[in-house]
């Protein structure tokens, strides 16, 4: 119920002016209770409590108006009754508090700091020593930039036993003098906090850190204890070049924790790119690698560069046997090897390509050993394991490569007889290739033979028995080829007749009879069976006239005029009787390039996927670049390309690439939408907004809504507009 303010006041002043002032109080404390707020009735009943001596009660009243005005923001008038209860109280903690609180709201640092300072003295000296700690923490949070605030504060708590505070005031100085600048100052706060707690191993780590940073490395060695800390102590000797200190830190490592195989790999992979094999060796002994692949790798490195290779080849197996990814390591080890241990280096691919057939993958053995022999020439063990390899995974094209590789290594190593028998071979197989026939003569000469070159007309002219299968085309069967390799169309499927051996010519050195010589000799040479070969298709009008040729490099010395070259090779009549079927043989020689061309291209793209999946980018588009001649294969090479290419932020030839494989027919509909898409973003990427509309509206008509196709179109076609 509502009370008469006006009587209650009134009364209150006639009590007071009676003196008597415990019921002039009450009155006022009436009106109060009624309208809480009053604080002009607040105040006198503050006033009138010191004037009574009750300074608790006048404290009371003063502090409620005080907060009042202080929570509003009138921060003058309750800085001016928080003054006034110090007048009366001097340091009462909730008035010094609240104007410091005040003071720094307001920017006025010096102020609140010099409230709470005398409120810290205040509680020091009534012995609250926990109470002026927490003023100190106080003080230190006014300014974050003061960190001798910080460190007061932290040496406060570390009196008061409290090692969470202090170790945490101590890093806050830490962090705030580093960031001074103050390095020498921050390192002592960080060793203080470290003495508060020894083992946090966070603040031992900083610590290193920061001597590290210094330069400071032995107090950093000092500190370290764990593996962590000794290896990032090894870094940074690493890094100033103190690789001798940085092995002994990491063989420390290696002493105290056995089981850190990393750290054990690492450093004897250091010691043996130092070429300090024993040293390496003596971290690494049998009992310690177990069955542990990496460890194993390494001791299989340390035998085969010791000349040990069976017993290097033994742990290679076991590698494999642990983890059968290794095998791509492998690789690139024996690669590394090549340069001074070929033998070794082989003994590992030899390993890894026995693996690679294991899984049927003679794609990717084929191209790690055909990467060793350019590295490694005339390695007769490792060109007889790449053409077992080609042929028992039908890899023709690279098999043809690999048997001319050995053909040579044989020369070299002057085997003869088997270079005699390879040669023949790839004569046999492509009789217009000059430098088989070179290769042929070397071999025949070698091993003595007394006129080469009639054997190796007798070879070319059919009647040996020894005539190449891979001429034995099947021309019924479906060869697609790029319109750049098709020169004309397949002739009828036939095996070309045999002729009768040349006729006999000059010595080797002397040159070959002309003109009415040349006639003579040709009256005497037998005459041709019908059917017989025209080898001037072969080697060349020059050399059938006897010219000399127009590069010593092209220079052959067979001359085999004085039986063929008046001959029809057909018939046997003159020339001039009967067609010319040099046509018909060139035809012949197309076809099988036909054929070569389109069992190259698959075989180079089963070369570029294996290529691609291991990362080999740069190999994978030479050999993406062969595929893509054949019309079969266009679709899927030339996409390849242009991914990879866009993938490489070289988008115009990503275009080009894309526009290539767009004009062959996609293997499923999707492969082709999927193509458009591709072709149409990448167009858009290069600014390219007119062709890429076209490309997206062509899309959209054959697959409606397909992906975020409409939301390019109208994309492009606003930006179209705005153009």
């Amino acid at each position: 119920m509502a009370i008469d303010r006006d009587t209650r006041l009134r009364k209150a002043e006639k009590l007071l002016r009676q003196g008597r002032l415990d019921g002039a109080i009450a009155e006022y404390l009436r009106v109060i209770e009624d309208q809480p707020r009053d604080w002009n009735t607040i105040n006198i009943v503050g006033d009138l409590y010191v004037r009574a001596g009750q300074i608790d009660n006048a404290v009371a009243q003063y502090t409620t108006i005080a907060d009042h005005f202080g929570r509003e923001g009138f921060f003058s008038k309750a800085s001016a009754l928080y003054k006034k209860i110090l007048k009366i109280k001097p340091g009462d903690d909730h008035a010094l508090l609240q104007m410091a609180e005040m003071a720094t709201q307001q920017g006025l640092l010096a102020d609140a700091k010099a409230a709470l300072n005398t409120l810290s003295d205040q509680r020091t000296r009534r012995g609250d020593r926990r109470g002026a700690a927490e003023i100190a923490v106080r003080i230190a949070s006014l300014d974050p930039a003061d960190p001798t605030a910080r460190l007061n504060a932290a040496r406060a708590y570390e009196e008061l036993g409290d090692r969470a505070g202090a170790k945490a005031r101590y890093q806050e100085a830490a962090a705030d003098l580093a960031a001074a600048g103050k390095t020498a100052d921050a390192l002592n706060a960080l060793v203080a906090a470290l003495r508060v707690d020894p083992d946090d191993t966070e603040i031992r780590s900083q610590l290193i850190r920061r001597y590290l940073d210094a330069g400071d490395l032995d107090r950093a060695r000092g500190l370290a204890v764990t593996a962590e800390q000794l290896k990032s102590i090894a870094a940074e000797l690493t890094s100033r070049d103190r690789v001798d200190d940085a092995l002994a830190v990491l063989s420390e490592v290696v002493a105290r924790d056995p089981s850190d195989i990393e750290t054990r790999v690492s450093v004897v992979r250091t010691l043996m790119s130092r070429r300090e094999f024993d040293r390496a060796a003596a971290l690494l002994p049998a009992d310690v690698a177990g069955d542990n692949p990496d460890l194993l790798l390494l001791l299989a490195e340390l035998d085969l560069r010791a000349g040990r290779l069976d017993e290097g080849r033994n742990l290679l197996a076991r590698v494999l046997a642990a983890a059968p990814k290794k095998r791509e390591e492998l690789v690139p080890l024996g690669y590394a090897l090549s340069a001074s241990h070929a033998d070794a280096a082989f003994t590992c691919l030899d390993v890894a390509t026995d693996a690679a057939i294991a899984d049927n993958d003679f794609a990717s053995a084929a191209a790690a050993l055909h990467e060793f022999v350019t590295r490694v020439q005339h390695h007769i063990p490792a060109l007889m394991k790449l053409v077992e390899v080609c042929v028992d995974g039908g890899l023709e094209a690279t098999m043809y490569s690999a048997q001319a590789l050995l053909t040579d290594a044989y020369l070299a190593a002057g085997r003869w007889t088997e270079a005699r028998v390879i040669a023949e071979d790839l004569v046999a197989r492509e009789p217009w290739e000059r430098v088989n026939i070179e290769r042929f003569r070397r071999a025949l000469e070698a091993l003595g033979e007394k006129d080469p070159d009639a054997i190796i007309a007798d070879r070319l002219s059919g009647e040996s028995p020894f005539i190449s299968t891979d001429l034995s085309l099947d021309f019924d069967s479906e060869i697609r080829v790029d319109e750049e390799a098709e020169p004309g169309p397949a002739p009828p499927k036939a095996a070309p007749p045999p002729v009768p051996p040349p006729a006999q010519r000059p010595p080797r050195g002397e040159p070959a009879p002309v003109g009415a010589a040349a006639e003579k000799a040709r009256e005497r040479a037998p005459k041709p069976a019908p059917g017989a070969i025209d080898l001037t298709s072969i080697l060349g009008k020059e050399a059938a006239a006897g010219k000399p040729p127009a590069r010593e490099s092209e220079a052959l010395e067979i001359d085999l005029t004085g039986a063929l070259d008046d001959m029809d090779v057909v018939t046997g009549k003159p020339r001039e009787e009967v067609p010319d079927l040099e046509q018909v043989f060139k035809d012949l020689r197309e076809d099988v390039s036909r054929q070569t061309v389109a069992s190259a291209a698959a075989e180079q793209y089963k070369l570029a996927l294996t290529y691609r999946d291991m990362g080999m980018l740069d190999e994978a588009m030479r050999a993406l670049e062969q595929a893509v001649r054949s019309p079969r294969l266009r679709f899927e090479a030339a996409s390849m390309l242009a991914k990879i290419y866009a993938d490489r932020g070289m988008d115009h030839e990503a275009v080009e690439w894309f526009e290539r494989a767009a004009e062959a027919p996609a293997p499923t509909v999707d492969a082709g939408r999927a193509l458009l898409y591709d072709l149409g973003q990448t167009l858009e990427k290069t600014g390219e907004a007119a062709r890429a509309l076209a490309v997206f509206l062509e899309l959209q008509s054959d697959a409606g809504e397909y992906r975020d196709v409409s939301a390019r179109i109208q994309r492009l076609s606003k930006a179209q507009t705005r153009g």
